[in-house]
């Protein structure tokens, strides 16, 4: 199965608390860190969630 790297680009002050839970569940917190996971069609709606505050790249 592909994988994906996410880094969180974007803070999560003054984000709903459903894109703060979406954030931590990524394995994400802070501005900057990476995270690489397998590319799930879960995965990609948690993605979609928080597209905005999140980067994208295939692995």
């Amino acid at each position: 199965m592909a994988k994906v790297q996410i880094t969180q680009i974007r803070s999560i002050i003054k984000r709903p608390k459903n894109q703060k839970a979406t954030i931590a569940a990524l394995g994400l917190g802070k501005i900057n860190k990476t995270v690489e996971k397998e590319n799930t069609p879960q995965l990609q709606g948690m993605i979609k969630k928080v597209s905005h505050l999140v980067k994208v790249q295939d692995v």
